[in-house]
């Protein structure tokens, strides 16, 4: 058993590992810190390292006063400032640059950050995804139908804002880079926006931290004002932050992957797509494939594949194929002959036929995705209660992101509750697990929570979750649990 000494010790030597390498690998997701006010606090008080300025702005604290004090500094470039910024930002002995690309820009950008990694292997060059959200919940959801978008009522189920699609997807269309996305607190609906709270900044921490992204945090400027200031109740807002920041840097080793059991290929990458929103919503847990991916990805690990482009002759044989192992292909307005459609179907509905093919099955959608709701509780029946990875109760705000060692099982989730408000969570994962820890920021690890398996599944319940929380699944006992930190 380790000492509560030598436990301090190993996590100071984590913290301090975490923060002399460069994004390391040891970080579920890193947070930079967007500054524009020309005074600037030391990271120790701050609590972040990666510090972000934009080298277009009209005020920003001093690059090389930023470095002085210890933080990773990153300049915020347009595409076309990109290699005269990297000459002065080498020099200058900066951390690297960060591209805001332009939508008709995204196309030839990979070609350029080669070109400039090497020319310049010391700086990291990292591209800012489009789309972010603030974390939130909102009441009413837009959806189109038939070419016009119309808002939906308030449902017994509330709506929320996240990013984890947004991150599924730039991670498929950018596979060298940790996923990287911010978002504005200004509300375009609103001419009066409230100052973010510390909830709202610590659910943007713990959303990207249980995501395994980047974010680019923006500081408001009065608070930045007031933090510089030292003014008391910012730096008790601040401290609520620094918690969350500290919860996310501990090393996770092995490296985790996402663990899914759906596969949804698409040949538009488009991050605010709601149909990935909400297969994300009703905790389904999703993988982003291009269709070229299907020609070399096995997808053994996967019960249900959504097919949104249109097949071509190579993509439909591989469709067939994988129907005939047992997998549910569900093919999005589809149009045209195909090799399944030899087989016996079934009309589903006025829009769905299903032709079975070997142990699996093909189901065909006549349309495009209107209704982006009822599509993904479509796709959870088709997944059926003996297929989900992750069950959540009494846990309509909170989302669960199951992780595992590059294999199907899973062995860590992590959970984000979007009400911010203390909830008690009952939760069923697939397989059987003996030992159940539990952790959250501003609590030491870890608190053991009691297991009961049933045909292949273990349910626990989480006595309290307010913002977020991690859970690690072992199947030894108590006493020689590996995964989580000791």
């Amino acid at each position: 058993m380790i000492g509560p000494w030598r436990t301090n010790r190993i996590r100071i030597v984590n913290r301090l590992l975490c923060s002399l390498l460069l994004l390391s690998a040891c970080a579920w997701g890193g947070v930079f810190v967007r500054w524009t006010n020309t005074a600037l606090p030391r990271p120790d008080a701050l609590g972040f390292t990666d510090l972000l300025i934009s080298a277009t702005g009209k005020t920003s604290p001093s690059s090389e006063d930023a470095r002085q004090k210890g933080y990773r500094v990153f300049l915020e470039v347009p595409l076309e400032q990109a290699n005269d910024t990297a000459v002065k930002a080498e020099k200058s002995g900066l951390a690297g640059i960060v591209l805001n690309v332009g939508q008709s820009e995204r196309d030839g950008v990979e070609e350029s950050i080669r070109a400039l990694r090497s020319v310049h292997p010391k700086l990291k060059f990292l591209v800012l995804g489009s789309g972010g959200k603030q974390p939130q919940m909102r009441g009413t959801l837009v959806i189109r139908r038939n070419a016009v978008l119309e808002v939906s009522s308030p449902t017994a189920q509330p709506w929320i804002d996240m990013n984890l699609a947004l991150v599924k997807i730039d991670k498929r269309s950018r596979p060298e880079q940790t996923p990287l996305y911010t978002f504005s607190w200004a509300s375009p609906d609103s001419a009066q926006q409230s100052p973010p709270t510390a909830m709202d900044y610590s659910l943007a921490v713990a959303e990207a931290g249980a995501f395994q992204a980047n974010l680019i945090l923006e500081v408001d400027e009065p608070l930045q004002k007031a933090l510089n200031d030292n003014d008391p109740q910012a730096w008790t807002l601040w401290k609520q932050v620094k918690s969350y920041a500290d919860f996310y840097s501990h090393p996770s080793k092995p490296a985790l992957d996402h663990v899914a059991n759906v596969a949804v290929v698409l040949d538009d990458l488009d991050p605010t797509d709601e149909t990935m929103n909400l297969l994300a919503r009703h905790n389904m847990p999703f993988k982003v494939f291009r269709p070229a991916d299907l020609k070399s990805e096995t997808l053994s690990s996967f019960d249900v594949i959504v097919m949104f482009p249109k097949p071509d002759r190579e993509t439909s044989e591989r469709i067939a194929a994988l129907a005939t192992q047992g997998k549910i292909v569900v093919i999005v307005d589809a149009q045209g002959s195909y090799p399944w459609q030899k087989g016996g179907s079934v009309r589903l509905n006025e829009k769905a036929v299903s032709y079975a093919t070997g142990k699996g099955r093909v189901i065909e959608l006549s349309e495009p995705v209107t209704d982006p709701e009822t599509f993904a509780q479509d796709i959870r029946r088709l997944l059926g209660n003996q297929n989900m990875l992750v069950s959540v109760w009494n846990g309509l705000t909170t989302i669960a992101v199951p992780y595992g060692d590059h294999g199907p099982e899973t062995n860590r989730i992590e959970f984000v509750n979007y009400a911010t408000d203390p909830i008690q969570l009952q939760v069923k994962v697939k397989g059987e697990f003996n030992t159940i820890r539990f952790e959250s920021p501003g609590h030491e690890c870890c608190s053991n929570l009691q297991p009961v398996k049933r045909n292949g599944f273990t349910e626990f319940v989480i006595p309290e979750l307010r913002i977020a929380g991690r859970v690690y699944l072992d199947e030894s006992d108590q006493h020689s649990v590996s995964h989580a930190p000791q």
